[in-house]
């Protein structure tokens, strides 16, 4: 017998629908997945033989074989195993198939029928809406992610016994229910610009990059703070609006950076060292993944000891900073990410990078100096609006009790100059 069972499987942020066929026919026994899966969802057999069994269901002592439609393009996660132990389940007459069909399926099983969270969830539950399905099935540790989808029914489920209760009878489980107030998180940052001693010329740049969402090169000694200034950037941008939280938290749903919390509330601060390579910055893979530069989408990416990036990672910014996104082309396919952020560089004067002498007791030369400087081009210069000297803070304003402006109101006063 042959069941069909809607999944869905990533390609760059956004989902496809898979369709997941199981055929059940006599023959020597055996479990066979095609399709292109990789090596994870090859391992599927195993977890999902064990799971069916320790729930307490028969396992089809048969030739089971399982494809992955579209069967040219290629699947990997864990996030099938759902659909293929449901596949198996219909064989056993335990709820009407006609079922199946209202629903996207997906989870990774434990061994012991748990659901366990996958990637890519919201990505999957905008697809569910589009395709017409009444709901998605999901992990419990999934579902407040899901919700951020308005309109769709949304089954988080904590086993495989749930699951086969939710398709026997619909009523007797319900969806979660979750208002806009409760999936988005309050503004809540653990740093403040009002932390920050002087540098009342660098504060005023950075409200006016933020501001006009201009990039920032930051040039100091060590210590003076350069920093700790980046690091509150995003405290002064305005919130978030709805569409860029979903888009955010797409991202890091994909990438498998959500850790429970659900939903991304908050503009990103992305700080990659400067050994990072330009596929780890722009995306990259088999299957192209986000880079740190789509990681920082609405929000900032710090680059600190600019100079010490390597070059050809540096000129991969270029489009990127140009566009706000950048494409990732593979011999198979060609994917485009959001890449839209601040860049905010840091780097030391030449002087303070290499001292003010030469080990030999001789001034450095010019040429010496050219040569540091040129580490960063002249065509990812001119896409740096402000640059600002950082000096060492005053004594005087360390001692200082006079506190300086928060984040909140400096922020007022950007949101005012971007509705101008």
């Amino acid at each position: 017998m042959l069941f069909k069972i809607a999944s869905a499987s990533l390609i760059g942020i956004d989902a496809y629908l898979v369709d997941v066929e199981v055929d059940i026919s006599l023959g020597i026994p055996g479990f066979i997945t095609v399709g292109l899966p990789d090596a994870s969802v090859r391992e599927s057999k195993e977890r999902v033989k064990a799971a069916v069994k320790n729930c307490g269901y028969e396992f089809p002592s048969r030739k089971i074989t399982i494809n992955l439609a579209p069967a040219d393009r290629r699947k990997e996660g864990s996030a099938f195993d759902l659909p293929i132990s449901l596949g198996l389940l219909a064989h056993l007459d335990l709820f009407p198939l006609e079922r199946l069909e209202d629903y996207l399926f997906l989870g990774e099983l434990a061994l012991d029928g748990r659901l366990k969270p996958v990637k890519g969830i919201l990505s999957s539950a905008v697809l569910a809406k589009r395709k017409g399905f009444k709901g998605i099935v999901i992990p419990k540790e999934n579902e407040k992610e899901a919700a951020l989808v308005q309109n769709l029914d949304i089954y988080g489920l904590e086993n495989l016994v749930q699951v086969v209760e939710l398709l026997r009878d619909a009523d007797n489980i319900s969806p979660c229910r979750y208002s806009l107030e409760e999936l988005l998180p309050r503004l809540d940052y653990d740093v403040d610009f009002q932390e920050i001693r002087g540098q009342q010329h660098v504060k005023r740049a950075l409200e006016v990059a933020a501001a006009g969402s201009h990039n920032v090169l930051l040039i100091g000694p060590p210590g003076a703070g350069k920093t700790m200034l980046a690091r509150r950037l995003p405290t002064i941008l305005p919130p978030l609006t709805f569409d860029e939280i979903i888009e955010v938290t797409q991202i890091f749903s994909v990438s498998g950076l959500l850790k429970g919390r659900g939903v991304v509330g908050e503009r990103p601060f992305r700080a990659p060292h400067h050994t990072i390579s330009d596929a780890g910055l722009i995306g990259g893979g088999l299957i192209p993944r986000p880079g740190e530069i789509s990681l920082a989408h609405h929000g900032v990416l710090f680059l600190d000891e600019l100079s010490e990036f390597k070059r050809r990672v540096l000129e991969s910014l270029r489009q990127p900073v140009e566009e706000g996104t950048v494409t990732v082309s593979r011999a198979s396919m060609s994917i485009t990410f959001p890449a839209f952020f601040m860049l905010v560089g840091a780097m030391n004067p030449f002087e303070d990078a290499y001292g003010g002498l030469s080990s030999s007791g001789f001034s450095w030369t010019d040429n010496q100096r050219s040569r540091y400087y040129s580490k960063i081009s002249g065509p990812l210069l001119d896409r740096i609006d402000i640059q600002a000297e950082v000096p060492k803070v005053e004594f005087r304003d360390i001692i200082s009790k006079v506190e300086g402006e928060s984040s909140t109101e400096i922020r007022k006063r950007v949101i005012e100059a971007r509705e101008r």
